[in-house]
C-alpha cells in the first residue's frame, strides 16, 4: 500500500435506520475538499435498507461494517478500532459536513503536533429555525475544559469532536454503558489527560432528529446520575452543581406542563446512589448552583468569549 492510500483522517458515523439521513451524511463527506480520508458507517443492525443504500455509492473511501452492536457507542468503538488514520473525527447518521470541515479539521492538528482533541461549532437546525452554536477561539487546558464541561458553558455534540486515534484509544473509546451524555462522558475522561482546542469555524450541521435520545423529554435525571455515577469526583468538587442540573430539569417540566415527567425526575433522583437530593438541597442547589455556573459563565465569556448552552 502506498502512501498516497494510506487515510489521514478517519470519519466514524454510528447508524440504525436512518437510510435516508446516512446517505445524506456519506454525500456531505465524499464532497469534502480534503480527498485523502477514510468513512467507515458501522450499521447498528438496521432493518430499513440502509446496506443496500449505501452499497450503491461507489466510493472506495466508504467503508460498510454492518453487524448488531450493542448501541451506538459500542458501533463507534469498532469504527474507532478499525481506523486506519492518526486522527479520527465523527458524524452522527443525521448530521451534514460542510465542505472544508475535514481539511481545516486535519490543519489544526499539523500545526499543532501536541493537540489531542478539537471541538469545533456547528449550525444547529431545529424545523425552520436555525441557530448557531459557536465556541470562541480559545485552549483550555484539562482544569479549565473540566468546568467547561461540568458547568455546560461549552457546546458539545458528537459530531464536533475530533481526537488523535491514540489518544481515543488510551481513554478506552466511548463508554457502552452510557447511552445519553456520551459525548460529555468522551470529554470528561479527556479532560483527565490534558485540554482541549475549541474552534469558531462552523463546519457542520446538527439536524435534530425525531428518534435522537437527546431529544427525549423523560430520562435526563437518570442519564445524569449515570454520568455522575462514573465521574463521582463532580458532586466532591461541584457540590451544588448536580443539584442544580436536575432542578433546572425538574423546574422546566413542571412550568412546561410535563408535571408526570417532573414527578418521574424526582423519583429517579431520590433512588439514584450518586443523587438522592431531598426537595431543599435541590432547592438549594439550583440557587447557589446556578450562582456558581452563570459566574464561570463570566469567566468564560471575559477570557474566551464562550457562550452558555
Amino acid at each position: 500500500m502506498s502512501n498516497q492510500d494510506v487515510p489521514l483522517i478517519s470519519v466514524i458515523t454510528p447508524t440504525h435506520n436512518r437510510r435516508s439521513q446516512v446517505v445524506r451524511a456519506v454525500k456531505s463527506v465524499l464532497v469534502q475538499t480534503l480527498t485523502r480520508f477514510e468513512h467507515i458507517v458501522v450499521d447498528d443492525g438496521s432493518t430499513d435498507g440502509t446496506a443496500a443504500a449505501l452499497a450503491e455509492i461507489r466510493d472506495p473511501r466508504l467503508i460498510y461494517v454492518g453487524a448488531k452492536w450493542r448501541g451506538a457507542n459500542a458501533a463507534r468503538n469498532a469504527g474507532i478500532e478499525r481506523a486506519r488514520a492518526p486522527v479520527v473525527t465523527f458524524l452522527d447518521s443525521d448530521d451534514v459536513y460542510l465542505p472544508d470541515r475535514l481539511e481545516r479539521t486535519l490543519a489544526r492538528f499539523d500545526q499543532n503536533p501536541s493537540l489531542e482533541v478539537l471541538i469545533s461549532s456547528f449550525l444547529s437546525l431545529k424545523g425552520s429555525r436555525s441557530t448557531k452554536c459557536i465556541n470562541r477561539e480559545a485552549f483550555l487546558d484539562k482544569s479549565a475544559l473540566q468546568r467547561a464541561l461540568v458547568s455546560q458553558t461549552i457546546f458539545i455534540a458528537g459530531s464536533a469532536i475530533t481526537a488523535r486515534h491514540e489518544s481515543l484509544l488510551a481513554i478506552g473509546g466511548y463508554d457502552s454503558d452510557i447511552t445519553r451524555m456520551q459525548d460529555l462522558d468522551l470529554l470528561l475522561r479527556f479532560a483527565r489527560r490534558g485540554g482541549a482546542q475549541l474552534s469558531e469555524d462552523i463546519d457542520w450541521k446538527k439536524y435534530n432528529s425525531e428518534n435522537s435520545i437527546s431529544r427525549r423529554r423523560d430520562g435526563y435525571v437518570a442519564a445524569y446520575a449515570n454520568l455522575i455515577d462514573k465521574h463521582p469526583y463532580i458532586a466532591d468538587r461541584y457540590p451544588d452543581v448536580p443539584p442544580f442540573m436536575i432542578a433546572r430539569q425538574i423546574i422546566a417540566d413542571t412550568l412546561k406542563g410535563r408535571l408526570q415527567q417532573a414527578f418521574s425526575g424526582y423519583l429517579a433522583n431520590r433512588s439514584s446512589k450518586a443523587l438522592g437530593y431531598s426537595l431543599p438541597k435541590l432547592l438549594r442547589g439550583y440557587v447557589v448552583g446556578r450562582r456558581w455556573r452563570r459566574d464561570c459563565y463570566d469567566e468564560f465569556r471575559a477570557k474566551y468569549g464562550a457562550r452558555a448552552v
